[in-house]
């Protein structure tokens, strides 16, 4: 038998937050960062994303200002314009993302499946 339940899927979104439950940094921001990674340009990372600059630095800065360490290294260019790396910081937080994604995301996906298959005996 076909339900509408055939059609759902899983989405989630893992994130860091504070003690006081404000979020500080999930997989949008990392994106940032790995675009920043990608393209050696904040400004660049921002137009492939579709960001605005004065919120996007503001994110930085917050985030940043609530982990304690920096992110990104911005230089001020001269003929050639500036360029924004990551840390080695911004990198190891990118890589703990993906790791956990590589690791993670087949094991939630299967626990929704069977979850899911279980609703469907459970409900018809």
């Amino acid at each position: 038998m076909t339900t509408k339940m055939d059609h759902l899927q899983l989405n989630y979104k893992i994130w860091l937050e504070s003690s006081d439950h404000v979020g500080i940094l999930g997989d949008k921001k990392c994106e940032l960062l790995k675009a920043i990674d990608e393209t050696g340009s904040l400004n660049e990372a921002m137009k492939k994303l579709g960001l605005t600059y004065r919120k996007t630095w503001d994110n930085l800065r917050k985030i940043e200002n609530e982990l304690g360490f920096a992110l990104i290294k911005p230089t001020r260019g001269g003929a050639e314009g500036g360029s924004t790396t990551l840390t080695l910081e911004g990198k190891i937080i990118i890589a703990a993302f993906d790791k956990f994604h590589k690791e993670f995301d087949s094991i939630i996906l299967n626990g929704f499946e069977a979850i899911l298959q279980e609703l469907k005996q459970k409900l018809s």
